[in-house]
C-alpha cells in the first residue's frame, strides 16, 4: 500500500482526521460511494455520501495467496442500496475499492484495498457485504472441464440455438403472485416442463428489463404456475407482461429431443462416473465399433 507524503505526514500528527470512504464498482458500470464519516466527502473524482451509516468489520491482510475477507454493515436505502437489487444480483461480482481519507483534506487519501463482493445479505433494514481479496479469482474455475452435461447456455453463440424460432419463446401476463411462484396467463399452449431451467424476463412494469430463473413449470387450479429459484427479486404487479424461454437441463437425451441440437452439445455424456468399475457386460450391449451418439 502506497501512502503519499502528506498524507503520511498527517498520520505522524498528534490529532488525525481520518474517515474510510468505499467506492463501489458494479457490473453494469455504475459507481456508488459510501463514507462512515458523517460529512459528505469528495475524493478521487467520486462523491461519498454518509447517509448509508456504513461500518466495517476488523480486516487483515496475510502474506502468500490467502484470501482474506472483511465485512462491510449498512443501512438499506431507496436512494442507494435496494433490497430487491440485492434480491436480483445487481451487486454480486461487484468491485470496491477503500480509501483511508484525511476528510478535512480529501487530497489526501491511501487506497487501503481493492476487493470483490463475494456475498451480500440483507436483515432487518440492513445489508452485509463480505469483501474478498483479489486472490478470490484463483479459487475460480477457469476453462472447460470434462463433464457429462453441457457447459452452454441455452441459445449462446456455443449452443447456436434459435430462441426466436421452434415454439422455444412464450408471452405471458402476470396474474398473480404466490411466495416463490407467479401464476401466468398465455402460456397455456406449452406443455408442463417445457420451461424449466428457463429465464423469465419482464417486459412492462417497474421491473422491466429484469431475469429470473425458473425452478419448476406447472399447471395449477389458477392457471400456469412458473416456480421462480428465489423470492421473487423483481418489483412486479399483476397485469406486467413477461417473456419466457424454454429451459434446457444440460442433457444430451433433451438437446436432441427437444432443440434438434445434438451436433452443438458441449458436454460429454458417455464420461464414465465411479460406478464404471463395477459395470459388466450383457447381452443386449452391443459391441460392433459403431458410434455411441448419433
Amino acid at each position: 500500500m502506497h501512502v503519499p507524503a502528506a498524507l503520511a505526514a498527517h498520520l505522524e500528527g498528534e490529532v488525525t482526521s481520518l474517515c474510510h470512504c468505499w467506492r463501489l464498482t458494479r457490473g453494469d458500470g455504475m459507481v456508488m460511494g459510501f463514507t462512515d464519516h458523517d460529512q459528505e466527502v469528495f475524493c478521487d473524482g467520486t462523491t461519498f455520501t454518509p447517509e448509508t451509516g456504513l461500518s466495517a468489520s476488523e480486516a487483515r491482510r496475510s502474506l502468500g495467496l490467502v484470501v482474506d475477507t472483511v465485512d462491510v454493515e449498512g443501512a438499506l436505502s431507496a436512494l442507494d442500496i435496494e433490497e430487491a437489487d440485492i434480491l436480483a444480483g445487481v451487486y454480486d461480482g461487484a468491485t470496491v475499492e477503500t480509501l483511508l481519507v484525511n476528510w478535512q483534506d480529501a487530497g489526501q487519501f491511501a487506497r487501503l484495498r481493492r476487493a470483490v463482493i463475494g456475498q451480500i445479505a440483507r436483515r432487518d433494514g440492513r445489508f452485509v457485504a463480505e469483501l474478498e481479496s483479489p486472490e478470490r479469482a484463483l479459487d475460480q474455475t477457469n476453462g472447460r472441464t470434462l463433464r457429462r452435461g453441457c457447459d452452454a447456455e441455452l441459445g449462446d453463440e456455443r449452443c447456436g440455438v434459435d430462441l426466436e424460432a421452434g415454439g422455444f419463446k412464450g408471452n405471458g401476463v402476470l396474474d398473480a403472485v404466490k411466495g416463490n411462484s407467479i401464476v401466468v396467463s398465455g402460456l397455456d399452449t406449452f406443455e408442463t416442463g417445457w420451461f424449466t431451467n428457463g429465464i423469465v424476463t419482464w417486459a412492462s412494469g417497474a421491473s422491466a428489463g429484469r431475469r429470473e430463473r425458473v425452478a419448476a413449470h406447472r399447471k395449477g387450479v389458477d392457471g400456469v404456475v412458473l416456480d421462480l429459484w428465489r423470492d421473487t427479486a423483481a418489483t412486479v404487479a399483476p397485469g406486467d407482461a413477461l417473456t419466457v424461454v424454454a429451459g434446457c437441463d444440460k442433457r444430451f437425451s433433451t438437446c436432441k429431443a427437444k432443440f434438434a441440437n445434438s451436433a452443438n452439445f458441449r458436454g460429454f455424456p458417455h464420461l464414465p462416473g465411479d460406478d464404471a468399475a463395477y459395470g459388466y457386460v450383457t447381452e443386449e450391449q452391443t459391441f460392433d465399433g459403431g458410434p455411441l451418439v448419433e
